[in-house]
């Protein structure tokens, strides 16, 4: 299954969902209005769109989700490296550097990441 879009508003309700899962529906609806401000309706609004893309799930009022934030963040960084550099990674990672001077660390973890991926 293909990770579906997740927009910046449900990630950050997804790493809520993330911390406290499995959890019931009305404590998640306390815990968003405590850290995003939301309304109830909001927060069943999206707990009911993710359900219907599902990336969630919501039996008996306790709320779980069905992908990880590793799959999320991997789907997000394979749009942005198509949309943005043609599907190339040694370009992203080009513009990456760029960026930033690396330190030694950096560069010998991106190395051990690369020879694992080997």
């Amino acid at each position: 299954m293909q990770t579906p879009k997740i927009f910046e508003s449900e990630f950050k309700f997804l790493c809520i969902l993330w911390e406290y899962e499995p959890i019931g529906s009305t404590a998640l609806v306390k815990l968003c209005k405590e850290q995003l401000e939301w309304s109830k309706a909001t927060t069943y609004t999206v707990i009911r769109r993710l359900c219907e893309r599902g990336v969630i799930k919501n039996e008996n009022a306790v709320v779980c989700t069905l992908v990880t934030k590793e799959q999320v963040q991997l789907a997000e960084l394979d749009e942005l490296v198509e949309k943005r550099f043609d599907g190339s990674l040694p370009m992203f990672f080009a513009a990456f550097s760029k960026r930033e001077k690396l330190s030694e660390e950096q560069v010998a973890e991106i190395m051990r990441i690369i020879a694992e991926g080997k």
